[in-house]
Formats: structure tokens, sequence, C-alpha cells
């Protein structure tokens, strides 16, 4: 969140530590990948079946959009993006919601901004929603043949093909962690909210404690739908690229 933001880094070890986790969490899912391949007596490198070695080229099959149903699921589930985008985008063009004015929300918000995430609220642009913003871009390349081959708008690049883990890698380590932080979220709200759970304590800007625990829930919506949307395009994504063994 501090990288997406612009905010820097809390510590390099810490920083180090998570990339670390990462990769080793990457090469233990291509290594069991490539394990249930062999028990299904699939080609354990493109994962179809076929004669002979899997040492070939790989061949990519031709660019194709998501089914319909898939892709009326994605755009359900961006729908959650919209409270919470919503939200922030009334404080940052000064308006009031959930009891915090705007004035206090981007008083608050520049004291511990960086100078681009500062430049940006002036705009009336709050960072966290044009990140969400280029997740939506993400989602649509995953759902879209434009996604799969550079359209025409990219200069030197139009009509090449889109190396197959450019949209799928960031697609994978955003919606994991993020389903399961929104999911922690969407749960906890309604449990504060019936006094399951005690009471958020409300900090600036937030003046209450609903005010804090519906915004809790808008987060919760947000980050799972994003997060379950990123997983749900990246897997039918996955599947129609795949390619096969010459």
């Amino acid at each position: 969140m501090t990288l997406a933001t612009l905010s820097g880094i809390e510590s390099a070890t810490g920083l180090t530590q998570v990339l670390l986790n990462t990769a080793g969490a990457a090469l233990l899912f291509l290594v069991t990948l490539s394990y249930r391949r062999r028990l299904r007596g699939d080609c354990p490198r493109c994962g179809w079946p076929h004669d002979g070695a899997g040492d070939g080229p790989l061949v990519p099959p031709p660019a194709s959009r998501a089914p319909r149903r898939v892709r009326i699921a994605v755009h359900l589930l961006m729908c959650g993006l919209l409270p919470w985008a919503g939200a922030k985008s009334i404080w940052s063009l000064g308006g009031d919601a959930l009891g915090v004015s705007g004035q206090d929300w981007q008083s608050t918000t520049d004291a511990h901004a960086s100078g681009p995430s500062r430049a940006l609220a002036a705009a009336g642009i709050d960072v966290t929603v044009l990140a969400a913003v280029a997740g939506v871009f993400l989602l649509l390349g995953l759902l879209y043949r434009w996604g799969q081959v550079f359209p025409r708008w990219m200069l030197f690049l139009s009509g090449r093909r889109v190396p197959r883990l450019l949209p799928l890698i960031p697609a994978w380590l955003t919606g994991i962690p993020l389903t399961m932080y929104g999911a922690l979220l969407t749960v906890a709200a309604p449990l504060v909210a019936v006094g399951v759970l005690p009471g958020i304590r409300p900090s600036p800007p937030f003046t209450s404690s609903s005010g804090i625990t519906w915004m809790v829930a808008f987060g919760g919506f947000a980050f799972t739908g994003l997060g379950a949307a990123l997983l749900v395009a990246a897997r039918s994504c996955a599947s129609r690229t795949r390619p096969r063994c010459a």
C-alpha cells in the first residue's frame, strides 16, 4: 500500500522479506502445478495431453474474450468499488460524507501524504481511487482481446502479442491479498455494528464510530469485489491464453 500510494517504504528489510516470501510462494505454486499435471498424465510444461516430448516451441491460441458469464460476474464484483470510491471522491472534491467534511479529510491526508499524493489531492483525485482505476483497467485487459494483442494506439507495439504473464502476475499478486483483506473487513464491520466486536474508536478525520464503521464496510466491499474480480478474470485469461507444445 505504501508503494502504491507513493509514500515510500516502512523498512528495506520488511520489503525484502515480502518479496522473498512472494517469490517462494510463486515457485511453490509452479512446482505444485507441474506435479499435478504429471499426476493427470498431461504435459508438465503446457498442461495439455499430447504425445512426444514437451520441449518444443509453445504456440499461443488466438486472442479471445472471456465468456459472457465471466464478464457478467466480473462487472458485478466491480460494483463493490462504488461506495468506497464514491465517498473518497466526495471528500477529495470538498464535499461531506459519513460525518466527515472534505476540508477535514484533505487536511488529515495532507499531513501524511507524499508530494505526488498531495498534488493529486489538490486536483480532486484520491490516489487510492486512481489505483483502483488502474485495477479496473487491468481487469478489462484480462477480459477482452486487447489484453492479449496490443491495440492500435500502442504505436510501437501495435499488433504484437502481449506477454502472457504481464497481466496475470499483477492480477494474482493483488487479487489474493485484496480478497482476503476485504473479506476480513466485510465480516468485521457488521459484527462491530451489532456489538459482537467492540466499537471502532473514531480518529481524525472521522468524528463518530458509525462513520468509520461504514467506511470499513465500504472498504471491505471494494477490496473483496476488486480482488475476487481479478482472480475470476485471471483464471479465465489463464485458461484462454495457455499455449500448447507444437
